[in-house]
């Protein structure tokens, strides 16, 4: 009972700390593409524009619901339940501290310690690909279909770039483990250098801009 209780409460404090993530996460994407792109990005809604996702989210409520007359319904609503859950479950394996002792129980911070972490993380990251097939797919009308079908060769391309740079991280560390390739980062070099992968492996360039693009 006392496992199921902590599980309960790593998933719910996970949750909520994705949720309040999402603001800071999609400022901090909106502003390092708009340098990118030689643009300003957004700098209206509140200090420096970090307001700027509560003002779409305010503006996405408030927007008339409308359904295309051809779409297959269920597909339809299935979409972008599949783009959501993926999202929610990488955070499942994610370590967001070090474990540390409560009572006889050792409490790690992530809601479970996976040794394929690395591996799950592609698996269920690569789900979201059928969520823009689906849009697509069920919208009954070729247009979405054909942007659809763009999307989603994008996104298993720029997957495949993705999963080879983190070849390197896999062989620094020895694991395929979140928590023990963090682990591994501990050290430093020359006694005052960190053992980040971000500065030893140059492959976080190309893992980064696969991020972007994806």
């Amino acid at each position: 009972m006392t496992l199921f209780v902590i599980a309960a409460v790593k998933v719910l404090v996970a949750f909520a700390l994705l949720l309040n993530a999402t603001i800071v996460i999609v400022w901090m994407e909106r502003k390092v593409v708009a340098a990118m792109q030689t643009r300003i990005g957004p700098n209206r809604a509140g200090p420096w524009g970090m307001l700027q996702t509560v003002a779409d989210g305010i503006k996405l409520m408030m927007k008339e619901s409308m359904t295309p007359r051809k779409v297959q319904f269920g597909l339809y609503i299935a979409a972008p339940v599949m783009a959501l859950v993926p999202a929610l479950l990488i955070f499942l394996v994610i370590p967001i501290g070090a474990p540390f002792q409560f009572g006889d129980q050792t409490i790690t911070l992530a809601v479970t310690d996976l040794n394929i972490a690395v591996l799950y993380v592609l698996a269920i990251s690569s789900i979201a690909v059928y969520s823009v097939v689906l849009a697509g797919w069920s919208s009954g009308s070729k247009y979405p279909l054909l942007g659809s079908v763009r999307g989603s060769a994008q996104m298993i391309s720029y997957e495949a770039a993705m999963g080879l740079s983190l070849i390197p991280v896999l062989m620094f560390a020895g694991t395929a483990s979140l928590t023990g390739i963090v682990a591994a980062q501990a050290g430093t070099t020359f006694g005052f250098l960190g053992t980040w992968n971000i500065v030893l492996i140059p492959s976080f360039a190309i893992f980064f801009v696969s991020g972007i693009a994806e």
